[in-house]
């Protein structure tokens, strides 16, 4: 079920409604919608995979209500070490433009009102543990009667089915049972985590496309249905070729010095005189390329290193060669060469210089907002792209901020209601 764009007329966003669509007076022309300004998600969702995959939606136009338990909400609220009271910069990076109702979905009051809100939306989103959604009647066949075209996603740590869908899951143990941390760090390391939660991070962006996916049958066939994502299953699926090396030949990999490819080389991390650079490529030409900027053509000539499997069998001494190279000079130096030779190449940056870097500035990347208790808080867009349309930057929400407004604007909730529903602790106003 859908909503036309009359539903947001007058609605500007960064007002704190969080609605997609913008008139700044009734009598000026519609501004052009975002490309989802036509999608509603209630999203049941808390700290960090759910919050950031619909987090991409929410900046896309779709109306996200986030719904959270009262009194502390979402877990992710208190977060540190960057926190006042109820709001926090870990929670402001994954909630912008999401509009935040209190309710309280354990009693049946509370349940009523999330089915009234499922009968005006196109899904309904949640990171639970995988045996809840069954539990709290968040399925599809226990919403179908509500909204035959509801799409219901779930994303958990190990799916709706399977030995372990009663158990949390989280994204260091996934790294650990998917074999990422076995194949991450030195050799002769302990095995390593990666520096960010990039399961959490690459689940929410399948939570998300799975979502959107089913909303477009939904519209097409008129019928909803499940999406079952895991974080195991993302974790798993992104071995890719290593599970295609593993499944058909019995590959066993192994953890290379300094994360460089398994495979090709040269492609990964050299020391230079001030710092570390990483240079190299997937193509002879840039093996050619790399030895000419280095001073060294014979190296192209020199049987050892003719081809890529040469080079893998000299690997030891080939880095010797490189490293010898690179460290002569500083990193701004070889970046200028290579660069020039058409070589691929970038800097080993710290988090300061890359949000620094001038690309990242070019693809207005980086973007600032006022909240009302965090004070001016940068963050990073969203990677998720279509048209000219530019994604919103609204802070995340308050506790409950939007409970009045989703309720009465949205499912014409009387006054009377409300403070019934306030009374019995059912919903909270900030």
């Amino acid at each position: 079920m859908h909503f036309s764009p009359e539903d947001h007329l007058g609605i500007v966003p960064g007002n704190g409604t969080g609605m997609p669509w913008c008139r700044s007076t009734p009598k000026e022309p519609l501004l052009m919608p975002l490309p989802l300004s036509d999608v509603r998600i209630v999203a049941i969702e808390q700290y960090g995979a759910g919050p950031y995959g619909s987090m991409h939606l929410a900046d896309l136009g779709a109306d996200v209500i986030k719904v959270e338990q009262p009194p502390g909400g979402d877990v992710g609220r208190y977060v540190p070490p960057y926190r006042d009271g109820t709001d926090s910069l870990f929670f402001e990076s994954l909630n912008r433009n999401k509009r935040s109702i209190a309710l309280d979905l354990a009693e049946p009051q509370g349940r009523a009102v999330l089915e009234d809100l499922v009968r005006v939306s196109d899904a309904v989103f949640y990171n639970l543990r995988g045996d809840v959604p069954e539990k709290l009647g968040l399925r599809y066949a226990d919403l179908r009667e509500i909204n035959p075209r509801i799409v219901c996603c779930s994303l958990s740590g190990y799916g709706m089915t399977g030995p372990r869908r009663a158990e949390p899951g989280f994204d260091y143990m996934v790294q650990g049972l998917a074999g990422w941390m076995s194949i991450t760090g030195e050799p002769d390391g302990p095995p390593t985590k990666t520096g960010m939660s990039a399961v959490d991070f690459a689940a929410g962006l399948s939570a998300a496309l799975s979502l959107m996916v089913g909303v477009h049958a939904a519209r097409r066939d008129g019928v909803g249905g499940d999406a079952d994502v895991a974080l195991l299953d993302t974790a798993v699926s992104m071995l890719n070729y290593l599970a295609t090396w593993a499944l058909s030949r019995g590959h066993e990999p192994q953890r290379i010095p300094r994360s460089s490819h398994p495979t090709l080389i040269p492609f990964g991390s050299f020391p230079t005189a001030d710092g570390w650079i990483v240079a190299g490529g997937s193509k002879e030409k840039f093996w050619v390329r790399t030895v000419a900027a280095l001073g060294r053509p014979e190296l192209a000539e020199d049987p050892r290193f003719a081809t890529f499997d040469d080079r893998l069998r000299h690997r030891a001494e080939l880095q010797a060669i490189l490293d010898a190279d690179f460290g002569r000079h500083t990193t701004a130096h070889w970046l200028e060469i290579l660069t020039a030779h058409g070589v691929p190449c970038a800097p080993v940056n710290t988090v300061a210089e890359a949000l620094a870097d001038p690309q990242v500035g070019a693809r207005e990347l980086v973007s600032y907002h006022d909240h009302p208790r965090l004070g001016r808080v940068g963050q990073v867009a969203s990677p998720v792209r279509f048209g000219d349309a530019a994604h919103r930057n609204a802070p995340g929400p308050g506790l409950g901020e939007h409970t009045r407004e989703v309720l009465t604007d949205l499912l014409q909730y009387t006054e009377e209601h409300l403070t019934r529903l306030s009374t019995a602790g059912i919903i909270a106003f900030p």
